[in-house]
C-alpha cells in the first residue's frame, strides 16, 4: 500500500467519523427537545428487525408482509420530515451528511473504487511529489530586481525593467490562477531566475490549496521510466495529468532518447487536450530546442504564452557581491 493510498483512506475515515459523530450530535439533541421524534425512529429501527426475522422463519407470506413494513417504515419517515420541519430544521437534519454522497465517504461503491479516493489518491501523490523535489521553494519577497543590468542590452533591451516586469506578471498570474489559465513556456539563459520564480509561484499555489507538481523534466522522466518497468510505485503520468498545474523545470537537461521524448509528449499532448495548465522552463535557445526534439513537441510548447529572461547569470553575481 502506496503513502499516498494510506493518506487518502486516512482522510476518508476522518470524513466518515466526522459525519457520524455529527449525526448523533444531532440526533441526541432532538431526542431531547422533542422525544415524539426519538419514538418514531425506534419505531422504524424495529420495523427493520421485524422484516428480518420474518425473512428467517419463513412465517406467513414474506413478499406482502415485507411490502406492509416497507410501507409503515416510509410513513415513520415522512413523520419524521414532517415533524422537523414543523420545528424549524431541515427535514434532512438527522441523515448523515457525507463529503461524498455516492460512496457515503467509504471509497467504494459495489466492491469499486470510488472516483473521491483516486482523486484524493493523486492529490497526495502530488503532495509526495512535490516533498520529494529537489527544488527549494522560494518567496516572491526574496526577488532581487539589483541583480539585473539596469543598462540596455545590443538589442536596447533593459533587464532589470524587463524582469521586474516579468516577476508582477508571474505574481499576478499566480493570484488570479484557475484552471484556464494559460501555460506559460521560460526561456532563457542558465542562471536568469526561471526556476527561481517557478519556485515562488509553486509555493503560493500550495499555499492556497492548490495541488501543484513542480519537479525537473529529468527527475520525473525518471521516476515515470522507472514505474513503467516495476522499480518504483505509483502512477506519475496519471498525477501529471490531474494536478492543478505542473511545472517541468529545466527542459532540455534529460538524457536524450526516444522513450523519454515519448513520455514527455504525453505529458504535454495530455495536459493541453485536458485544458490544463502547466508551466515549462528551459535554458536551451530554439534552434537548440528544435535539434534536440520532435515538431510534435516543438509545435506544442510554441502555443504556451513565452516568458523571455534575460540579464546575466544571477549566481555569479551573487558570488561577486559575495566576495566584495
Amino acid at each position: 500500500m502506496t503513502e499516498a493510498y494510506k493518506a487518502a483512506k486516512n482522510e476518508l475515515d476522518q470524513r466518515r467519523r466526522i459525519a457520524e459523530e455529527e449525526t448523533e450530535r444531532r440526533r441526541v439533541e432532538i431526542s431531547t427537545k422533542f422525544p415524539e421524534i426519538l419514538r418514531l425512529e425506534r419505531n422504524i429501527l424495529n420495523t427493520s428487525i421485524e422484516i428480518s426475522k420474518a425473512i428467517c422463519a419463513h412465517r406467513g407470506n414474506i413478499s406482502e408482509l415485507i411490502e406492509q413494513l416497507k410501507n409503515e417504515n416510509l410513513l415513520n419517515q415522512q413523520k419524521i420530515k414532517a415533524l422537523l420541519t414543523s420545528f424549524g430544521y431541515p427535514s434532512d437534519y438527522l441523515l448523515p451528511k457525507y463529503t461524498c454522497e455516492r460512496c457515503k465517504d467509504t471509497g467504494f461503491v459495489s466492491g469499486r473504487r470510488c472516483g473521491c479516493f483516486d482523486r484524493l489518491i493523486n492529490k497526495y501523490s502530488i503532495i509526495q511529489i512535490s516533498k520529494n523535489c529537489h527544488i527549494k521553494l522560494s518567496d516572491f519577497s526574496d526577488f532581487k530586481a539589483e541583480y539585473y543590468p539596469n543598462t540596455p542590452d545590443s538589442n536596447g533591451i533593459n533587464p532589470q525593467e524587463k524582469m521586474k516586469m516579468l516577476r508582477d506578471y508571474c505574481k499576478k498570474y499566480t493570484d488570479s490562477f484557475s484552471k484556464d489559465s494559460p501555460s506559460l513556456f521560460m526561456l532563457g539563459k542558465t542562471g536568469l531566475g526561471k526556476t527561481f520564480i517557478s519556485s515562488c509561484m509553486a509555493k503560493e499555489l500550495i499555499l492556497s490549496g492548490r495541488n501543484v507538481a513542480f519537479d525537473s523534466v529529468q527527475n520525473f522522466l525518471v521516476k515515470i521510466q522507472n514505474e513503467q518497468f516495476g522499480r518504483d510505485t505509483g502512477n506519475t503520468l496519471e498525477v501529471l495529468n490531474d494536478a492543478d498545474l505542473v511545472i517541468l523545470d529545466d527542459l532540455g537537461s534529460e538524457f536524450n532518447s526516444t522513450v523519454f521524448n515519448s513520455v514527455l509528449y504525453n505529458i504535454i499532448n495530455n495536459r493541453i487536450n485536458l485544458e490544463r495548465p502547466m508551466i515549462v522552463s528551459t535554458n536551451l535557445s530554439l534552434s537548440e530546442l528544435k535539434e534536440k526534439y520532435d515538431d510534435r513537441i516543438i509545435s506544442r510548447l510554441l502555443s504556451f504564452e513565452p516568458l523571455r529572461f534575460f540579464g546575466v547569470d544571477i549566481r555569479q553575481v551573487m558570488l561577486k557581491l559575495k566576495n566584495r
